[in-house]
């Protein structure tokens, strides 16, 4: 005999847990998912990860792991030869000084900031967001009871600035994050402008995060720059995290790290203990070979991304209504449909977002979830012949809404 629905029990939802929404980009993934599952074609330009496979000699590395039997229990700081890896390539590339007891491999970027906030946050600590931004930041800030102070960046065409930040610095002000190159808006922090940031950041005796998941993929003339290229004494409250998902096409392998001061990497390992313990042991040993072998792959993406914008972006500002910005980095366009909606009789951009993915099959993500209403972000880390379809597709709503 089954139990009424009014009899079961209600499940008490942590407050904690109230605090926090499923992930949108995850939201917008799962629907594509159940649109494939119904036999229904779309365009996928809301997930952020290559499109490409990993190089094949990564994936060498990882069978040459298995076949020597290397699956077993690791540090939870990571192997010793990853952690040599990850320092000797971006000290080899900043210039920095970066030794294995400043670094924590996590499993992906995202565990490296959800660990450093936990172990950093109180309740109440404020936190230093740019908006638009990547939609975990303040979600993982709400989770460890933070409170949000946004730079809206909007004015300058989503790039932070020094003076943002100075402005909005209180005395409850605990940490910044800073992501460059940015997802969403593929915004890149001048060195000079960086160094700025971060300097008014720690002289008011902030903390702060530098999201470098990104590092590699920028685009003439800009180069990549790291906080860890700059002065020793500013690092000292700088944690970086990074990973590589996106630079070697790896986003399932779930490898990031953290570099910093000690005493903030060690507050990040002993979160890691109490979670997930430690990264795969496969894709660690993976890693080491991604890091310390030819980077030629890592060039030949960023190209064919560079090759993708340099058409995406001028057919986006083709459609009446949409203006868009050239990405200086990752591979994201994030326009502006403000327009576009007005003319279209669109009430928001969630509103835009579903009508392309259910009556057109397109999938992009609302701006709304980054913090930007009147914005989408469309990743174009697909083929050309994809992106080509899809401006078809935008286009034919246009036209269908006019």
């Amino acid at each position: 005999m089954s139990t009424p629905a009014s009899k079961l029990p209600v499940f008490p939802v942590s407050i904690r847990s109230q605090r926090i929404t499923l992930s949108p980009t995850a939201a917008v993934v799962m629907a594509a998912d159940q649109l494939r599952a119904q036999g229904i074609e779309v365009i996928d330009l809301g997930v952020g990860e290559p499109d490409f496979p990993t190089p094949e000699h990564i994936k060498d590395a990882a069978k040459e792991a298995l076949d020597r039997n290397l699956t077993k229990y690791t540090s939870t700081s990571g192997i010793m030869p990853l952690r040599k890896a990850i320092c000797d390539s971006i000290n080899q590339q900043f210039g920095s000084d970066y030794a294995v007891e400043n670094c924590c491999v996590v499993v992906g970027g995202k565990q490296g900031i959800f660990n450093a906030i936990m172990g950093l946050i109180n309740p109440g600590d404020e936190v230093l967001l740019e908006k638009a931004c990547w939609v975990s930041f303040p979600g993982i800030v709400k989770f460890a009871e933070g409170e949000i102070v946004w730079l809206d960046t909007e004015s300058t065409d989503f790039h932070l600035t020094a003076e943002l930040v100075q402005a909005a610095i209180t005395p409850k002000s605990k940490l910044l994050i800073i992501n460059s190159p940015s997802n969403p808006t593929g915004r890149v922090i001048a060195p000079e402008e960086f160094r700025n940031i971060v300097q008014v950041a720690t002289d008011r005796g902030l903390w702060v995060i530098s999201d470098e998941c990104y590092l590699q993929f920028v685009y003439p003339p800009h180069q990549p720059f790291s906080a860890a290229a700059l002065p020793a004494d500013l690092r000292s409250r700088v944690l970086i995290v990074g990973s590589l998902s996106k630079t070697y096409a790896m986003t399932g392998w779930r490898v990031g790290y953290t570099l910093g001061p000690k005493e903030w990497v060690s507050e990040v390992l002993k979160v890691q203990s109490q979670s997930a313990t430690h990264t795969a042991s496969i894709a660690q040993h993976a890693a080491v070979v991604a890091l310390t072998s030819s980077q030629k792959a890592v060039q030949t993406m960023l190209a064919e991304y560079q090759r993708r914008a340099d058409w995406f972006i001028p057919a986006l500002n083709a459609i009446p209504g949409i203006t868009c910005s050239q990405p200086e980095g990752a591979f994201y366009a994030f326009p502006n449909i403000k327009a576009l909606m007005q003319h279209c009789g669109f009430a928001s951009s969630k509103e835009v977002e579903q009508e392309l993915l259910y009556k057109y099959g397109v999938v992009v993500t609302d701006g709304a979830a980054f913090g930007a209403e009147g914005y989408l972000r469309l990743s174009f880390a697909n083929s050309l012949s994809a992106l080509q379809a899809a401006i078809e597709r935008i286009q034919q709503m246009v036209a269908d809404r006019s």
